[in-house]
């Protein structure tokens, strides 16, 4: 009897899990398994939540039937609780927070972690689970994003390169980070530094780097199609990972895809993510937990490292990317997860 995949649609307001879907949808088509996204469809042979989801009734009846449950986890939400927060977000975030235990705790007979990281912060706050459990990282199409293509980085300056859906709220204070490193490696090294930025970035936040920074050339991209990323990737010499604590953020994989370094610090599954000489991570020297200003001088440190013998990072690069964050063998670690 051939297995069929049902996928749980996301919890309402939850970003980052479209593109998964759609990659993990490709290799079931390109395999032949049918998938489904009717909880209820008897055909059913396993369910993959990816995170949560409201239907928990459904879930549990499911489960009451035989149907093999699958979470898929990331992290938690965790600004809210050490930044101001608005009360709807604050209690949008802790209940996300909760659906996603209550599934892990009493229903997921599986539950597949994007990262180690990951896998310890939930075993950390809320006990390990006595299921089954992998680590799969996230995966790109390593032709899609490939080192391949017209574009080079320019060989009269040095482009940093900051890729992040929206850089508002906590987020502004990765571009905050960006800022001072691509200021400290300017000055210290007498480099001529052009920051690329792309992501959603209000006039306002614009208008203050401008102010704190006047002499630095920073490039405005704003919000991109993700079918431009790859080129936007091969043209830069480095990007920085801005976002604290990431269970395994996909602008670092499609950058290591397409030869493009990595700096970032050791938050999340950074150190996890950039090996093999593929950039360079470094401590945050405070408690990033709380969101206290980072220590720049090691980051610029980094970044200058890399820049400088950049074309043996590049290479590094790409070779991580092939050995840990190939499509097929995201795809085929969740079959082993789902029907193994």
């Amino acid at each position: 009897m051939k297995p069929q995949i049902c996928l749980v649609p996301k919890l309402e307001g939850l970003g980052g899990m479209v593109s998964f879907q759609a990659k993990l949808i490709n290799g079931l088509v390109n395999r032949e398994i049918p998938y489904s996204f009717d909880i209820t469809d008897p055909h059913n042979t396993a369910i993959l939540v990816i995170g949560g989801t409201r239907h928990l009734h459904k879930l549990r009846v499911a489960k009451q039937n035989g149907t093999r449950i699958v979470q898929r986890l990331n992290g938690m939400n965790w600004l809210h609780k050490v930044e101001k927060t608005p009360l709807k977000l604050y209690l949008r975030s802790e209940f996300y927070n909760r659906i996603l235990a209550h599934i892990r705790r009493s229903m997921a007979d599986r539950i597949v972690y994007q990262s180690q990281f990951s896998r310890d912060w939930w075993n950390m706050v809320h006990g390990e689970r006595p299921v089954p459990s992998q680590v799969v990282y996230n995966a790109v199409d390593l032709t899609a994003y490939s080192p391949a293509g017209p574009e080079k980085p320019p060989n009269d300056h040095f482009r940093i390169l900051l890729v992040e859906g929206h850089l508002s709220g906590a987020y502004a204070r990765g571009l905050e980070t960006a800022v001072r490193m691509a200021q400290t490696v300017s000055k210290t090294q007498q480099m001529k530094i052009e920051l690329m930025v792309v992501g959603d970035v209000s006039d306002a936040l614009k208008a203050h780097v401008h102010s704190t920074t006047p002499d630095l050339w920073v490039t405005w991209r704003g919000i991109v199609p993700r079918e431009e990323i790859p080129a936007i990737d091969r043209s830069a010499h480095v990007l920085f990972s801005a976002d604290l604590n990431a269970a395994c953020p996909n602008s670092v994989i499609e950058a290591l895809a397409c030869g493009l370094p990595v700096v970032a610090y050791d938050t999340g599954a950074l150190s996890e993510l950039v090996q093999g000489g593929a950039g360079e991570v470094v401590a945050y020297g405070t408690d990033h937990w709380q969101l206290e200003d980072p220590v720049i001088p090691p980051l610029a440190d980094a970044c200058t490292k890399v820049l400088l013998e950049n074309a043996n990072y590049r290479i590094n690069a790409r070779q991580r990317a092939e050995a840990s964050f190939n499509l097929d063998l995201m795809v085929d670690s969740y079959l082993k997860a789902l029907v193994g």
